[in-house]
């Protein structure tokens, strides 16, 4: 009895952890259910690339107070504690101690000495630092813009591979379908063979048919599991974490051809602004150089405190043969730059050159976002075009497909027909679904010639 019991409570205990790897794996497998907002959302807030723009950004704000600082008053203090063993000796004329004709060595100095002192000084002109504190402001705008790019960039390429994963899954249940569909004529046929109304090479189409789609089904999960991992390392997101991309949202996509508006003003696009500030940079560089030509001026001051004697200072006082005193100075300081062998003009000629070769960077950049700008227009129109055939030839494919399906029931098309006609089918939705895909592509290239792709985020 007591055996029994024991085995009982050996086995409960076993089925209890048993279970719970289950539960836990039931709970590690639940897919997040994910909307491009979400997963436009997630990559701005966990990919690398985002979050290091991000501290650019911030890092630049640092940078203005670095430069700021060299306006401001700079305090300095110093303190210092020496011991002479040996003093250095000065040679003096015998006469001055009353032995003409003779060379004293005398040592001069103190076996300790000690001080202490604080200084100050204050730029009072110095046009770099004017010209530096403007490159810094200029270079946080820089950083702004730049993080403004980066975010614009991975919004593209999430929304690309986003898609890419939305329509692969379409192909996947338009497998999925045709399959179901062929093994339910299989079955038919498979009974009409066993009770003699039904050639064996028929059956043997129908299975060659089921294992060609079956293959076709491997190769396409294959192709959503690189695409889903691709998109969750663009996203910055784990790649244990399961996905699932709701289906409905191919079902909002109504194409018109009136979704292409003018074009707009490519200057105000971050591709041109960042090219733009980068010329403002470049003329305060321009700037800096021209300002070694200043003079500059400041102002110092220094007070210090010193004690010198044969004991230790820093306990002792006059009493025992360390004299302390105080000492000050205030300077003004005057940098005038008179010749410095051409380097200066060669620097300022040398961030000309860089700015003419910005500005005609700017004409390119203006011109190559007007070109992107009408190709993705044209594309949209002609994917509308395809798109809306596509859809058409899918109608069409499925009535044909029902009628040779009735047909085939009552014996009036042959087998061949059937599958000719369920082929077609199959290659009309995939190829609709590779026109939806080709019309999403060109229509985010569109919204991001206008400038608008942060617009995906709402």
């Amino acid at each position: 009895m007591k055996r029994s019991n024991l085995r009982l409570s050996v086995c409960s205990f076993v089925l209890l952890l048993a279970t719970v790897p289950v539960s836990i794996f039931a709970q590690q497998a639940q897919a997040v259910k994910l909307t491009l907002k979400d997963a436009l959302t997630h990559t701005l807030n966990h990919k690398s690339e985002a979050l290091k723009a991000r501290l650019d950004e911030e890092s630049s704000v640092y940078k203005i107070d670095e430069v700021k600082s060299r306006a401001l008053p700079q305090l300095n203090g110093s303190g210092n504690i020496n011991y002479n063993p040996i003093l250095q000796l000065s040679a003096v004329p015998g006469e001055l101690a009353g032995q003409p004709g003779t060379t004293l060595l005398i040592p001069f100095g103190q076996k300790w000495s000690s001080s202490a002192a604080i200084s100050l000084s204050q730029t009072i002109f110095d046009q770099s630092v004017f010209t530096g504190l403007k490159a810094a402001k200029t270079t946080r705008e820089y950083f702004q813009l730049l993080s403004q790019a980066t975010d614009e960039q991975l919004i593209e390429q999430v929304a690309s591979s986003y898609y890419q994963v939305l329509v692969s899954k379409q192909k996947l249940e338009v497998i999925d379908s045709t399959l179901a569909t062929t093994k339910r004529v299989k079955d038919v046929i498979e009974g009409q063979y066993n009770n003699g109304l039904a050639r064996k090479i028929d059956l043997d189409r129908t299975r060659v048919n089921i294992s060609n789609l079956e293959a076709q089904r491997r190769q396409i999960i294959n192709q959503i599991q690189l695409q889903e991992n691709t998109l969750k390392f663009l996203m910055g997101m784990d790649q244990t974490t399961a996905i699932e991309i709701p289906a409905e949202v191919m079902n909002d996509i109504h194409p018109q051809l009136s979704v292409a508006p003018e074009l707009p003003d490519v200057k105000n696009l971050s591709g041109y602004q960042l090219l733009k500030k980068q010329e403002t940079l470049l003329g305060l560089q321009k700037e800096a150089a021209k300002a070694e030509y200043y003079p500059s001026l400041s102002l110092s001051g220094n007070y210090g405190y010193q004690g010198l004697g044969n004991k230790f200072p820093l306990t002792n006082g006059k009493s025992s043969g360390v004299n302390w005193f105080d000492y000050a100075s205030v300077g003004l300081s005057l940098r005038i730059p008179i010749f410095n062998g051409f380097a200066t003009r060669s620097r300022i000629r040398q961030a000309d050159v860089e700015i003419r070769k910005v500005q005609e960077d700017l004409k390119n950049t203006e011109q190559s976002l007007q070109l992107g700008f009408y190709n993705a227009q044209t594309q949209l129109t002609n994917s509308i075009i395809t798109l809306n055939n596509q859809k058409e030839n899918v109608a069409l494919a499925e009535e044909v497909f029902a009628n040779t399906r009735n047909n085939y029931n009552q014996g009036l098309a042959p087998l061949t027909d059937l599958l000719d006609a369920e082929n077609s089918l199959t290659t009309a939705q995939n190829n609709y679904s590779s026109a939806l895909l080709e019309y999403r592509l060109a229509e985010i290239q569109l919204i991001k010639a206008q400038g608008k792709l942060k617009s995906l985020l709402n």
